[in-house]
């Protein structure tokens, strides 16, 4: 067998772009590296905080997350993903940026969810925050115009633990404030089939909201997944 170069590291097909936070990364959370079942390689986008990005729509950030994008390709990944479902507003110039596959948010599942549910049920889906979340946004990822949209806002102790970059999380509380939005949403759009998270820091709670509606729940987590099964397909014997 002859191996092959070109690339510095092997091994790890995922690159996903971070945000600059500082908040805790619980298992299940997409910047805790033993929340996958295979190698990523992480690169942070240094001053691209949550606030900026979820709320002030990440104004300039754009050349920074394609130098970091172009980082990760050099280094070896063979496909992009971010940690931030607002960051759909870049997916099309960090996939004319560089040569690999390009998935900037959980929202591009929401169109692929929807096809797979019986007729007269829909997707909606869960953000961190509503009011910033803007039709620029869902049109950037194709979320069809009347998707339900639920949120964390108001709730005690999410939203404002990691859009203000907080040092700690009352995991309890978190996963009370997302599955209280599920709930939520639910109740008002009794047609829902499922549940599509655009926040990646929900990814650890998806389980609480299947088990408290009794509807599937897709995340960041899952997209990725199968995002990185193209990438590395796996590899039977023959």
């Amino acid at each position: 067998m002859i191996a092959h170069g070109g690339k510095s590291i092997y091994g790890a097909s995922v690159g996903i772009l971070m945000l600059d936070a500082r908040f805790p990364r619980v298992p299940g959370d997409m910047g805790n590296a033993a929340s996958w079942p295979f190698p990523v390689l992480y690169r942070i986008v240094r001053d691209a905080s949550p606030d900026l990005v979820v709320r002030r729509g990440a104004e300039g950030m754009l050349p920074a997350f394609i130098a970091a994008a172009r980082d990760l390709v050099a280094d070896g990944v063979d496909g992009i993903t971010t940690n931030c479902g607002f960051l759909s507003l870049f997916q099309d110039d960090l996939a004319k940026a560089v040569p690999v596959p390009v998935l900037a948010s959980s929202l591009a599942q929401v169109e692929m969810v929807n096809r797979t549910l019986p007729r007269g049920r829909r997707a909606g889906v869960l953000t961190i925050s509503a009011s910033t979340l803007t039709r620029r946004h869902l049109d950037a990822a194709h979320v069809p115009p009347d998707t339900p949209i639920g949120s964390t806002e108001g709730g005690a102790e999410f939203t404002r633990a990691i859009l203000n970059n907080e040092l700690t999380l009352d995991v309890d509380k978190a996963r009370q404030d997302n599955v209280d939005a599920a709930r939520a949403l639910q109740a008002a759009h009794p047609e829902l089939g499922a549940f599509v998270l655009e926040c990646t820091n929900m990814c650890p709670y998806a389980p609480d909201i299947t088990a408290a509606t009794g509807l599937p729940c897709f995340s960041m987590l899952s997209l990725v997944t199968w995002f990185h099964s193209g990438l590395a397909p796996r590899r039977y014997p023959l």
